[in-house]
This record gives structure tokens, sequence and C-alpha cells, in this order.
């Protein structure tokens, strides 16, 4: 991996950080309270070695929520952007690693998903070996509209600079 630092972001970009790599595992978690904190059918987070990450700015916006514990401690800390509501990176972690919610990062963080965990959690609409159709964004916009996007429509992703 290169030396450029992998960078991440909130939805509203109050919050940034950046690791130097993402150290694994790539764990997509179905247990309800992950699927909660992502509005999702799972979470994927990825870990990353506390040595490799530093959280950049926006330590005024990182609210944090404990939710009951369920069997034994510690709590299930989540840490959110209190402007856009974006799941975040605890901005001082304790101990060797933590894990980053993956949709996070605005770069490519260098390793893959690797398993699906808490399986037995997942609800009855989520479906691990169903095949869904797949679409880029112009397919889906002329699905839904019936129209062809202009031919000079340049996708971005979130983040990207504004032309």
């Amino acid at each position: 991996m290169s030396n450029t630092a992998i960078r991440g972001s909130c939805l509203c970009g109050g919050v940034t950080f950046e690791i130097d790599r993402a150290h694994g595992p790539a764990e997509f978690c179905h247990c309800n309270r992950c699927r909660k904190l992502s509005g999702s059918s799972a979470l994927l987070t990825i870990v990353v070695n506390t040595t490799d990450y530093r959280f950049l700015t926006g330590r005024e916006l990182v609210k944090s929520y404990d939710a009951p514990i369920l069997y034994a401690p510690p709590a299930y800390r989540s840490f959110f952007c209190s402007n856009c509501g974006s799941p975040v990176p605890e901005p001082e972690p304790a101990g060797e690693s933590l894990e980053i919610p993956a949709g996070l990062f605005d770069d490519d963080f260098g390793i893959r998903p690797d398993k699906h965990i808490f399986v037995d959690f997942m609800p009855a609409w989520d479906d691990l070996h169903r095949q869904l159709p797949a679409y880029t964004a112009k397919q889906l916009y002329e699905l839904r509209t019936g129209r062809t996007l202009p031919a000079d429509f340049v996708p971005r992703s979130h983040g990207s600079p504004q032309s």
C-alpha cells in the first residue's frame, strides 16, 4: 500500500479522520444493534489499529450513546456526528484497535469484506443468497424516469469537489 493516508468523513464533512492502513477483518455484522446503527441489513466495519488512526476535525460534533448492556459489560457504545447523524469513529479510542463503519471512508481502504457475522439475527427480508438486479446511476435514472441522462452528466461521490 502507498504512503498516502486513507481519508474518511461523515455526511456533512464536519468530522474527518484518516488511517494509514486497514488491518481487518472486514465484517458485515447483522446483529440487531449494528442494523439499527446502520439503518440497513448489516453494518460493514473495518478493523484499524489505533496506531494507524488519526481523528482530524469535528471533535466538538461527536456525541456518543451507550445502549443497555445485554449480557455483560462493556456496553454497546456508538459515536455519531451531532450535525448530520452519521456514525463516526471514536475520537480517542482506547485499546489496540477500533472498528470503523466502511461507508465513512472517502478513499479505498484496500481490503474487502471477508465474512458475515451474527446471521442468526437477520430479519426474514434479508437474504444473503438471493441475487438481486444491480444498476449504475445512469441505468437507475433511466429505469425510474424513462429519460436518459444528459451527455455531459458526470457522476460524483459524496465529498468530491464541486466543479
